[in-house]
């Protein structure tokens, strides 16, 4: 039995280990603007291996030089309470798995039982460290680094990061590569449409970017990109200070 305790130790202080190195690592992004991302680094991987040319672009752009129509359209396509929640949707949550369970009852793959639901904060925790695969317990990892994101840096700074790092399109990271690959500009010169547009691929950038990616049945983008367009004036850039009690 002895030996089984000790395995169980070390399986737990790996553990907390690995939180503590996730926590530092965020820390240091209070200042620090990331390298890189564990998705970037896995599609770089995937489309160069060990080739030193690749085409994989990405460019830091600072938040105050980010178009507010870019801001507005990704936080209506993806997350259009950011600012208000603490990093996780219950509902959103509940909703998407029970889609996901009527899916597997239907016949669909299991792999795909875990899609859907997801915050800006947890799908920056995902892209920031963890793989692709789908399973519980990488959702869980999911959750508690979407904790320490939301504990350690503004919501600002996590959208900024966001920005910078989401996928949009094959080889496409950040809102600097975008901008530039799709209409030759800059972040901060993005017009409403422009940015509705681009807002509408986040869902399936790869399907938006290059048509053999885009299965029977993908997302209809010019729908999307309506709905958005109706939606941009009534999301927060911005915590909704809570009113104060009068005395």
């Amino acid at each position: 039995m002895r030996w089984i305790t000790y395995i169980v130790k070390c399986l737990f202080c790996g553990l907390v280990a690995m939180q503590l190195y996730f926590a530092v690592q965020i820390a240091l992004w209070t200042s620090l603007d990331p390298s890189s991302t564990a998705f970037q680094r896995a599609e770089r991987w995937r489309l160069c291996s060990w080739h030193w040319s690749c085409q994989v672009h990405s460019e830091w752009t600072a938040y105050n030089k980010i178009s507010n129509n870019l801001k507005r359209a990704v936080l209506v396509s993806e997350d259009d309470i950011f600012f208000q929640h603490k990093g996780v949707r219950v509902e959103d949550m509940e909703k998407a798995w029970q889609k996901n369970q009527e899916k597997k009852h239907a016949g669909g793959k299991a792999k795909t039982a875990l899609r859907g639901g997801s915050t800006i904060t947890q799908q920056l925790a995902k892209n920031l460290f963890l793989s692709s695969e789908q399973n519980y317990f990488r959702k869980g990892q999911e959750l508690v680094i979407t904790g320490l994101l939301e504990l350690i840096l503004p919501k600002q700074r996590l959208f900024e990061i966001y920005l910078n790092s989401v996928e949009w399109g094959e080889g496409v990271f950040g809102i600097g590569a975008a901008a530039a690959h799709y209409y030759a500009t800059t972040p901060g010169a993005l017009d409403v449409d422009q940015a509705a547009a681009l807002a509408s691929a986040l869902p399936a950038p790869k399907c938006f970017d290059k048509a053999q990616y885009c299965r029977r049945g993908s997302i209809n983008y010019a729908a999307r990109q309506e709905f958005i367009l109706e939606n941009m004036s009534r999301v927060a850039l911005a915590p909704v200070a809570s009113p104060k009690n009068p005395k």
